[in-house]
């Protein structure tokens, strides 16, 4: 169920009261159930899935046999078993890997029809507390390989200009002009990201379709001159290519630069979910063949043209733009940097959604994210963006020629495939109870993988490094990230608010404690409706006490749908203590002053809440909805902070990548409203300080250490092998809170997520029996009345059971 999106002239309440159109929030009584279904096959869906899928691995024939070719010292020494082998590796590489490791195995282990290595783990994840590790891995590789990728195939095609003859004459051999071509083309592509590429991406797939016809015709006609290269579909072939040294110079060193012909193949697994398992099914035969074709026109041009002396003396020699007529060139040359575009218009956009994901496994920090078209798939990071646009621009600086970039490409993504084998090794052994094919599986993929590794391990120093660079820097934020949580989690705790309601009434009340606002607002992670982080309860009561008229504790739920307006409010059977979620489409403005000014509004005209009336004011007519003032709360580490060596160091790091990605002031549209920083300790547990000594009396002894080796039985089936070394500390910190804090007893340590798929009971419309004390504060008599969702105050909401 979305509500529609109506509008509302209403004063803003960051106190300005300047009349705006906003958007208005509906209330909802009962959230809609959530859906995972499958997209069907149909031409449609196999058009955008040519377009958005097969861009890596559909620009591979650009460069693959080029790197092979210069491996094995140029196209004079390219025999015809040395092209044979090499085909043969090719064609095996694209049947095993892609096909039936990532088509059959892989997409049979779909997340609610989602792929990707993070959502591979997410299926695996209660099977073992380290699989954390192999999946941080894989997604900080392809991440880097992300980088690297549209800065290669760029580059290549625009260094075909130099095999068309009036432009060669015009550029000559001059490096730099390819490079500003390239950078600009790069500065382009990032620049147009922010504003969406849905009405461009329309011709995506019509392009690439015309690109693999391209690519198979060219093939097939090159393949006329020389049949016999169809004896590279044998794959002894390969083999005896790799293990024999006098047609192989490069050994099993070949194996790095064979691997580019794959690289792509996890686009089809984690494209999964955008286009459907069953479009990649259905296109995946024209592409294979369409690639298979090409390979074998370039390799039979070799074996016409290996004794060319005036071609071998070409720098970057490459068979995929010479072996096309020299009128077509400048079409090929157009046509290929239209598909390099695209390609890396489809890891840009994977990127994004790697960092999504990441960051809803709490592997990365909350960033802005922006939704530029109709579709939630379709994301823009502008930080990522940033990133990745400078790390492409570095790539093309440092390495200049794609004949070096070639050397650094494919590192990465070995490490990510490696992952998933693991991943996939624990899917099939443990969630479908195979134990047998597990282990076929993992031996077999797992020694051509890591093969594959290992020769391309010789990249490192010809450029392997930077990949290696940015996939440890993209590793270390996560690490960071998660530790750093786990670190926390020790002492977060999430008190009932049914305890706390009387000292909020009493604080309300007390007219020795000034009022700072007509309605304050804290910002909340949990969605639970009876639970509150003991963080804010503590800003409230004990870091100076906050005299408020309402208090309200906001959570932000996303909803899959663009333009879902609506919102869930619990009241704890009072009138000035309220906890809102707000589900918002993924499209709509996360401006929370405007969407609580209208909730303020809608409880007033019920009848829920007392008007909220401004003595003062520039305006002629009285608003019914006072000032709002949010009280955004930030952990610090002080120095008495009980928490040293690596933790310390995490938690820091943790804080400062927080700093960097931005907040929530502008995530929010809190630009103009009243805000209040408010610094709370990490930990309250402190470091055991020297006590001071009384001359005049003797030295008090220190009190016993607390004992930690008491069994601990709570579990989570979150937990990871970083939150498992923090048990000790969470078994402390549960100790303190249940003796030390009101309500302590029946606290819980852990956030509640809801997602829009939970259900929540169904709202009454109005109190009875209000009461205005001589303060003029409104509250009802009857401290049982229902809440505004149609629960009672002592009870259970529905949704407890879930934690």
């Amino acid at each position: 169920m979305s509500a529609s999106v109506t509008t509302t002239s209403t004063p803003m309440p960051d106190g300005s009261g300047m009349p705006t159109q906003q958007p208005h929030v509906a209330r909802v009584r009962k959230p809609h159930k959530g859906t995972h279904k499958s997209i069907p096959l149909s031409a449609a869906m196999m058009l955008i899935t040519l377009g958005i899928v097969y861009g890596d691995i559909g620009t591979s024939p650009m460069y693959t046999l080029k790197a092979i070719m210069c491996g094995n010292g140029g196209l004079n020494s390219m025999s015809t078993d040395t092209v044979l082998g090499a085909l043969s590796l090719i064609i095996w590489t694209l049947t095993l890997i892609t096909t039936v490791k990532y088509l059959f195995i892989a997409m049979s282990a779909d997340n609610h029809n989602e792929g990707g290595i993070f959502a591979l783990y997410a299926l695996v994840k209660r099977y073992g507390k380290w699989l954390i590790i192999p999946a941080m891995i894989g997604g900080a590789a392809l991440l880097a390989d992300g980088i690297l990728t549209p800065a290669v195939t760029i580059t290549t095609a625009i260094e075909g200009l130099r095999t068309i003859p009036f432009i060669h004459a015009i550029i000559g051999d001059k490096q730099s002009i390819v490079i500003f071509i390239t950078i600009t083309i790069i500065c382009v592509l990032f620049f147009v990201q922010r504003s969406g590429t849905s009405s461009i991406g329309k011709a995506f797939g019509p392009i690439m379709t015309l690109w693999f016809l391209f690519l198979g015709i060219s093939g097939l006609l090159n393949m006329s001159a020389d049949f016999t290269v169809l004896r590279a579909l044998n794959p002894f072939r390969g083999i005896m290519f790799l293990f024999n040294n006098q047609i192989n110079a490069a050994g099993l060193m070949v194996l790095g630069n064979v691997f580019l012909c794959t690289t792509g193949a996890e686009a089809l697994y984690s494209d999964m979910g955008h286009v459907g398992r069953v479009n990649i099914f259905a296109t995946w035969p024209f592409v294979k063949a369409c690639l298979i074709f090409n390979y074998l026109g370039q390799g039979a041009w070799i074996l016409t043209h290996n004794n060319s002396l005036s071609l071998a003396m070409v720098d970057d020699l490459n068979p995929f733009f010479q072996m096309i007529p020299t009128e077509l060139r400048a079409f090929a040359v157009i046509l290929s940097t239209f598909a390099a575009i695209i390609a890396s218009q489809a890891l840009i956009t994977g990127s994004y959604s790697i960092i999504s994901e990441a960051i809803r496994l709490n592997l990365m920090p909350h960033m802005k994210i922006n939704y530029p078209s109709m579709n939630k798939g379709q994301i823009y990071i502008p930080l990522v963006n940033n990133i990745m646009w400078i790390g492409c621009i570095s790539i093309v600086a440092l390495f200049q020629t794609s004949n070096h970039m070639e050397a650094a490409y494919g590192l990465a993504i070995t490490a990510t495939m490696l992952m998933t084998t693991i991943l996939l090794y624990t899917y099939i052994a443990d969630v479908r109870h195979k134990q047998v094919p597990a282990i076929i599986f993992a031996v077999f993929f797992g020694a051509i993988e890591a093969m594959f590794f290992f020769s391309s391990l010789t990249k490192f120093f010809h450029g392997g490094y930077f990949t290696v660079i940015m996939a440890a820097a993209m590793f270390a934020v996560m690490y960071i990230w998660r530790r750093a949580t786990a670190v926390e989690r020790t002492q977060i705790v999430f008190l009932p608010v049914a305890k706390y309601i009387d000292q909020l009434r009493r604080l309300r009340r007390d007219r020795e404690v000034p009022f700072i606002a007509d309605n304050l607002v804290f910002l909340s992670n949990d969605s639970s409706f009876d639970r509150l982080d003991r963080d804010i309860l503590y800003s409230i009561l004990d870091k100076r006490p906050k005299r408020a008229k309402a208090y309200w504790f906001v959570n932000i739920n996303v909803t899959n749908e663009p333009y879902t307006s609506e919102y869930l409010i619990e009241n704890f059977g009072t009138n000035f203590v309220f906890k809102v979620q707000l589900r918002l489409g993924f499209r709509v403005n996360q401006r929370i002053n405007t969407y609580l000014y209208q909730i303020v509004s809608d409880l007033v005209e019920s009848n829920q809440l007392h008007p909220q009336h401004h003595k003062y004011s520039i305006y002629r007519e009285d608003s019914n909805v006072g000032d709002f003032r949010f009280c955004l709360l930030r952990k610090v580490l002080s120095p008495e902070t009980n928490i040293s060596g690596i933790n310390r160091v995490v938690v820091e790091a943790k804080y400062m990548i927080r700093r960097m990605c931005g907040s929530p002031v502008k995530w929010y549209g809190l630009e103009n409203s009243s805000i209040v920083f408010e610094y709370v300790p990490l930990f309250t547990r402190a470091k055991q300080q020297h006590r001071l000594t009384r001359i005049t009396r003797p030295q008090r002894s220190a009190k016993p250490l607390v004992d930690i080796t008491k069994k601990f039985t709570f579990d989570d089936p979150d937990d990871d092998i970083f939150s498992v070394t923090m048990k000790p500390d969470l078994v402390n910190s549960v100790e303190t809170v249940e003796h030390s804090v009101i309500g302590g007893d029946t606290a819980s340590f852990r956030p509640l997520v809801l997602d829009e798929d939970d259900d929540a009971s169904e709202s009454d419309d109005s109190f009875e029996d209000d009461f205005v004390d001589e303060t003029g504060i409104f509250e009802p008599l009857d401290e049982t009345s229902h809440d505004l969702m149609g629960r009672s105050a002592q009870s259970t909401p529905a949704t407890q059971h879930k934690r």
